[in-house]
């Protein structure tokens, strides 16, 4: 009861500082001292046709365009369910829950996309108001890239059938959701190949993970198990076939250090490619259940220590969704400030666009850490192929590893994982 009387004091306050309104108010008392002083059966008419356009457009106002009320639904194209990357196109279905009583020909329905950086886009459709409290509308947005995204208030507008007075509501349902960074799968990651000079034991590592002979428990049976395998109490049990789960050697901790210095990049496309290439090796270490961590060098450090669980791996996806190359400063500074984030004996993942005495010095810095320090540099269509021939000598000179990305389907045969 409340809110129906708040919803009519609403629309009241709102008539009422309606250019519009005063127009029709001024026009019916002119219209009635026309009457008064004048009579007769024509100003008699007037008045009742001026009468009933107001009353008219008096019901149109209150019976509700301002009482509208929607809920919203967003999905996948065919159904499909899951995380939202970059490049998919959202499906919304929005259901408007209108008055009984609406003596308008149609109403025009906009809904405005935002996002988190201030891009907006507008979707506009009309639907004409029948016997039924219901109504549907489905529209499509176009392929979103990384981000966060709302939709703003719900305006809902229409004109009496004269075309002389506009109605206007807004109502508001929820409508967020983020769209992760768009990434490459990775079959494999040879973080040191055998040819490296890089000393010690892990110069011919290679990231699979190799099984131990402890079971950790029992997963379902997949084509090409050995027979030895099978795990034949549970496969008694359960009716179905059933195999032995084993752990897996541990492997050396992983930090992915991401530099978000807007000095860094030369455009907007090179920001996003090495977005794209944390996001990619984090779902890797995601399948490969890497002990992995991410650090980004922005406005403000933000870590987060290499784990293998679910949570912690969103949370460092869900960072990215919203980063922007805002960094400046000092990196080494940066570094040495949050140094519980980089452990001794773990792997040093510089992803950058520089190829210079900065990015030398982080390098350095984790050697100096006991890191094992690992380039992965970030190139744009300008890139010239000479400047990486001196940047390659130089690294093998100090015995680091490195690689070069162009673009994000190259990723996966750069790190040596394309078989």
């Amino acid at each position: 009861m409340r809110v129906q009387i708040r919803e009519t004091l609403g629309t009241i306050v709102s008539g009422l500082n309606s250019i519009n309104t005063w127009k029709v108010a001024i026009l019916w008392i002119i219209c009635l001292l026309y009457v008064l002083f004048q009579g007769g059966k024509t100003s008699f008419m007037l008045f009742t046709m001026v009468s009933i356009l107001a009353l008219y457009w008096a019901i149109g106002g209150f019976s509700g365009i301002r009482r509208i009320k929607g809920k919203r639904q967003l999905g996948l194209e065919g159904e499909r369910t899951g995380l939202l990357k970059a490049g998919e196109q959202i499906i919304v279905k929005l259901t408007l829950e209108l008055p009984a009583f609406m003596p308008l020909p149609y109403i025009i329905v906009q809904e405005r996309l935002e996002k988190h950086n201030g891009e907006s886009w507008i979707f506009e459709d009309s639907i004409v108001p029948h016997q039924h409290n219901q109504s549907e509308l489905i529209f499509q947005t176009p392929p979103l890239e990384r981000g966060r995204y709302s939709f703003a208030g719900t305006v809902c507008s229409a004109e009496d059938i004269f075309g002389l007075m506009k109605h206007k509501g807004v109502f508001h349902t929820s409508g967020e959701f983020s769209i992760l960074p768009r990434t490459v799968f990775i079959q494999h990651w040879y973080l040191h190949s055998k040819n490296s000079r890089v000393a010690g034991p892990e110069a011919t590592l290679s990231l699979s993970r190799r099984e131990t002979t402890q079971i950790n428990g029992v997963r379902d049976y997949v084509y090409g198990d050995r027979f030895s395998r099978i795990h034949w109490n549970a496969t008694a049990k359960t009716g179905a076939w059933k195999s032995k789960e084993f752990e897996h050697e541990s492997l050396q901790k992983t930090v992915l250090v991401l530099d978000t210095h807007s000095i860094s990049y030369k455009s907007t496309s090179q920001f996003e490619l090495a977005v794209s290439t944390a996001a990619s090796l984090l779902e890797y270490g995601a399948r490969q259940k890497m002990n992995i961590g991410l650090c980004t060098l922005g406005q403000k450090f933000r870590g987060f220590a290499p784990a293998e669980s679910y949570l912690e791996r969103q949370q460092m996806l869900h960072h990215l969704v919203d980063i922007t190359a805002d960094g400046y400063g000092g990196y080494k500074e940066k570094l040495e400030a949050n140094r519980e984030y980089f452990p001794k004996g773990a792997f040093f993942i510089l992803i950058t666009p520089l190829a210079d005495e900065q990015a030398m010095g982080m390098l350095r810095w984790a050697g100096s850490r006991r890191m094992l320090p690992y380039h992965i540099l970030i190139e744009d269509e300008t890139s010239i192929g000479g400047k990486y021939t001196h940047w390659s000598s130089l690294l093998k000179d100090r015995n680091i590893f490195g690689i070069r990305v162009s673009s994000l389907t190259n990723l996966p045969s750069a790190l040596g994982g394309e078989k």
